[in-house]
């Protein structure tokens, strides 16, 4: 399937995006960190997601293209709101993984009039020093520019060990494919999760809203999905669901994760 990547222009930066489906809903997909951009494996997101397309018009946003040499969450979040407001969308169905979880969570609690329903996949509301000690790890990699040293330590700690074996060679072959543009951007976009706490905000949220993780998350390990639940208890609908031996990327490795957020959704 050929799949169109697109820009959408502002006065300040530009964006890319992919979108596919046809349903008179819209769903905005917000990826975790990745070393490589997402807009690589359009074809691949878009089969995994299939079930979405009669339903929904799906857009999976990138960060913007132009980044400045510090770039924080807070940032993206704005920027994916002028991105979001520029396509004219509205009253939108958002979904964030990892730190697509955390640019979700500010677009939720700064603009709540946009969302209507949210998942938040394996992500925290605050990035404290036990948490941020693995992407400080991944930066010190990326920083020595050793390509396949840093796909392997990001694959050990987002799959389960089992996948982990299974991907190796794919994760080393995406190593020797990496650029040292490709690294100075995950560079910049890692460390902008530092200093990461939207704890006190998240009372603002107050559209339904699903949180999901995995006991075993080799990245925030465990703790953070209990803690967003309950502080939105209060001001929305909050449904909670974890996983056990899926890793932090539950949300592609478990067979019924996506069946899972749909129905969701459509509920």
């Amino acid at each position: 399937m050929d799949i169109v990547v697109e820009k959408v222009c502002t006065d300040d930066f530009t964006m890319n995006f992919f979108r596919f489906g046809n349903g008179s809903r819209s769903l905005i997909i917000l990826p975790g960190l990745s070393i490589q951009s997402v807009m690589k494996f359009a074809p691949a997101i878009v089969k995994e997601y299939e079930l979405m397309k009669a339903d929904f018009t799906v857009w999976v946003f990138d960060r913007r293209i132009e980044l400045p040499s510090e770039y924080t969450v807070y940032d993206m979040a704005k920027d994916t709101v002028k991105a979001i407001n520029a396509l004219g969308l509205d009253n939108i169905y958002l979904f964030g993984a990892s730190q697509g979880g955390m640019i979700a969570q500010i677009i939720a609690a700064d603009y709540p009039e946009l969302v209507y329903k949210m998942v938040l996949a394996s992500t925290c509301a605050n990035m404290n020093s036990q948490r941020y000690s693995v992407l400080s790890e991944w930066v010190d990699i990326a920083k020595r520019k050793d390509r396949v040293g840093l796909y392997l330590e990001f694959g050990k700690k987002i799959y389960p060990e089992k996948l982990f074996e299974q991907y190796r060679e794919t994760l080393i072959l995406a190593g020797n494919d990496t650029t040292d543009e490709e690294l100075e951007r995950f560079v910049v976009l890692t460390e902008g999760s530092k200093d990461f706490d939207v704890t006190d905000k998240l009372c603002n949220i107050c559209c339904p809203v699903l949180v999901t993780g995995s006991y075993d998350d080799g990245v925030f390990g465990e703790g953070y999905a209990p803690e967003i639940t309950n502080k939105l208890i209060s001001s929305a609908d909050v449904k909670m669901y974890m996983y056990d031996g899926y890793g932090h990327a539950a949300f592609d490795t478990a067979p019924d994760y996506r069946k899972m957020v749909y129905k969701f959704f459509m509920e």
